[in-house]
């Protein structure tokens, strides 16, 4: 039982993958599960079994991520894979997320939680488009935490002199980068497992840690916002029984800050004040609720509260409006983005109509200019517009806040999600 505690009360990481076509990123991951003794018997001997198939001389473990047939028959990553695994030190979520530039959409959805990205660049070729596009997606995500593996040493004879080039490349492009807190390079070989989870000997001048190494001891804490209370309400609970007769709960996952009994609270869009009752979970009441725990909230005084509502410190509001500026990704392949367009906006709990008042630029993510000569938005594209809402909505910058400074837009009729957007 205690081990089992001591596993849930660990530090948990959430990185992605990105890199160009062929840069090994599957076969990093698969690496990292392979040395780090995180694969059954079972799934090693289909991954065997396949590799033999397809005729390769060594065991494939890209196969370990790449799931869909269509990906395996092509040697390509086509959707995010998730994979989840452990180490006595961290828990890990990996997003294996594909490098060709008509899935970029793919990218921004499984970049979209992580704390961390890896971008892999192949030796032979250095920093190029694909990766100076991956790492603008990074850090309009606002992951703050980037390490560069650069992959596939072996191929350039373990190089000293071309890791650094390409090092040097990258802090270059990285200079114009708005909110990278820290980048790390490390010389690998996926392949080979060179600097993946055990360090290499093939690297002398290398003096780092290796990948997993690094994963485990990167420190996040001061990532997640814990100033800015923000609890967005989903449901109301109302039992209806005997024990709970008079029970009236506002459930939820809170969203930044933390959240105490006896906390004063000012509910939006209202502007009633009360105090915090009690805090309830699955486990039973808690002294204090941080993100991203789910709970249900009571309060001391009956007010009219539903889904779509937001719970906060009177002494600490979030913007409250109805005009909004916002970075988005533009998600449909059937639809184009255009001005005075009319979508669904959904955010946090709260679902509102909102119009496209002005197509401000596009951006070229290989060299980041703007471009505003050609303002339709098709599949793939970022840019920056300008929404009205029907009703305000209640939120922060994406810089300071991922939860609420974050919305997708949905087609009324199709009910397609067309676009995610990081308001400025």
């Amino acid at each position: 039982m205690s081990d089992t505690k001591g596993y849930l009360d660990m530090d948990l990481l959430r990185f992605t993958t990105a890199g160009s076509v062929d840069d090994g990123k599957s076969t990093l991951i698969g690496r990292l599960l392979y040395d780090s003794k995180n694969i059954f018997e079972d799934q090693l001997e289909a991954v065997e079994r396949s590799s033999r198939q397809h005729g390769d001389e060594n065991i494939n473990l890209a196969l370990l991520t790449d799931g869909l047939r269509s990906e395996r028959e092509q040697g390509i990553t086509i959707d995010v894979a998730y994979r989840y695994f452990a180490t006595p030190k961290r828990k890990f979520i990996i997003a294996d997320t594909p490098g060709h530039i008509q899935y970029t959409r793919n990218m921004v959805t499984g970049a979209s939680t992580a704390n961390l990205a890896i971008i892999l660049v192949d030796a032979r070729k250095g920093v190029i488009e694909q990766t100076c596009r991956h790492s603008f997606i990074a850090d309009l995500l606002r992951i703050q935490h980037i390490v560069v593996c650069v992959n596939k040493m072996d191929l350039v004879d373990y190089s000293e002199t071309v890791y650094d080039k390409i090092t040097q490349q990258f802090r270059e492009f990285a200079s114009r980068l708005q909110n990278i807190v820290d980048i790390t390079f490390i010389p690998i070989t996926a392949l080979h497992g060179d600097n993946v989870v055990d360090k290499s000997t093939k690297m002398p001048w290398y003096q780092g840690p290796s990948l997993l190494y690094h994963l485990e001891h990167v420190y996040i804490g001061t990532d997640a916002n814990h100033v800015d209370a923000r609890f967005p309400v989903q449901t109301v609970i109302r039992p209806h029984s005997d024990k709970w007769h008079d029970f009236r709960g506002y459930a939820g996952r809170v969203a930044s800050g933390v959240f105490k009994p006896g906390d004063p609270i000012l509910c939006l869009p209202s502007g009633f004040t009360t105090r915090i009752k009690d805090i309830h979970t699955r486990e039973g009441s808690v002294a204090e609720a941080y993100a991203p725990l789910s709970c249900a909230i009571t309060l001391e005084d009956e007010i009219d509260i539903s889904r779509g509502d937001m719970l906060v410190k009177p002494n600490n509001q979030p913007e409250s409006s109805q005009d909004i500026e916002a970075m988005i990704c533009w998600f449909s392949d059937k639809k184009t983005l255009q001005a005075n367009g009319r979508y669904i906006l959904r955010h946090t709990t709260r679902e509102v109509k909102a119009i496209i008042k002005n197509v401000r630029y596009k951006v070229n993510i290989n060299t980041l200019h703007k471009i505003e000569d050609d303002l339709t938005f098709t599949l793939n594209d970022i840019g920056r517009i300008s929404i009205r809402t029907s009703s305000p909505i209640f939120y922060d910058s994406y810089k300071r806040n991922r939860v609420t400074g974050s919305f997708i837009l949905i087609d009324e009729f199709t009910n397609e999600t067309v676009a995610a957007g990081m308001i400025k």
